[in-house]
């Protein structure tokens, strides 16, 4: 399985460390994993705006203006899937970890086999919860579980997004909503994403979904959907 993880601590040193321990967990659980590390909280939220399938963080506590609380609990307001682990030389937060639902402390300096402990018990809990998805549509939130995504077609300054349930608009290009997504999805069409939970045939020119929905393939994207398609399955097994 593939993770999005993020790091956020204001020493340079600490994120190469911490980042070296995460990428050897990863190669020693067979996980791959996509890491992206933050000098503060301001500058983890700036990309956390347009990046919001992060999955686990590692958050310093101490950190310049806003602190490793502060950021946890504007995170929380919206994204209760997030694993939260801080990692932190300062013991005194306990009781604030608790109210942003944190996963587990992590005393400077961190200990390889504790942080291996934790992480495997992060995904062991993101295997247990669903992902879900934030957009916007005439001004208002609306949340959509991953899975119940079938896809996403484009139009001239929109895109419409088809679910198990329901369609609406949104205004993204398909390439913007493509990153969004992330894993578990794949562009099968310059105008056409689809779910690959939802793909019960391909053949040339189309992939035909579990509703019956046929979505064009092009020619182009016939061998990157297959791969994909095999590789969800494999990795579900």
């Amino acid at each position: 399985m593939m993770y999005q993880i993020a790091v956020c601590d204001d020493d340079n040193t600490d994120i190469a460390y911490i980042t070296a321990l995460v990428y050897q967990w990863a190669k020693e659980s067979g996980c791959v994993v996509e890491l992206d590390s933050f000098l503060s909280a301001e500058s983890f939220l700036f990309c956390y705006e347009e990046k919001k399938d992060y999955e686990i963080l590692l958050l310093d506590i101490e950190m310049g203006k806003k602190n490793g609380i502060e950021l946890a609990r504007q995170i929380r307001e919206e994204n209760n899937r997030i694993q939260i682990i801080f990692v932190t030389g300062f013991p005194d937060f306990a009781l604030e970890g608790y109210e942003v639902a944190a996963l587990h402390y992590l005393m400077k300096p961190v200990e390889q086999e504790k942080l291996y402990q934790v992480l495997d018990r992060a995904v062991q809990n993101l295997s247990k919860t669903e992902r879900t998805l934030l957009f916007v549509t005439d001004g208002e939130k609306l949340g959509v579980l991953a899975r119940e995504i079938l896809m996403v077609e484009a139009f001239a300054h929109s895109v419409e997004i088809t679910t198990e349930k329901e369609h609406f608009r949104i205004s993204m290009s398909i390439s913007e909503v493509e990153e969004y997504l992330g894993d578990g999805f794949v562009r099968c069409h310059r105008s056409y994403i689809v779910g690959l939970a939802h793909i019960r045939r391909m053949v040339r020119n189309k992939v035909i979904l579990d509703n019956g929905m046929e979505v064009p393939l092009s020619r182009g994207s016939y061998q990157t959907v297959n791969q994909a398609f095999i590789k969800y399955y494999k990795s579900e097994e």
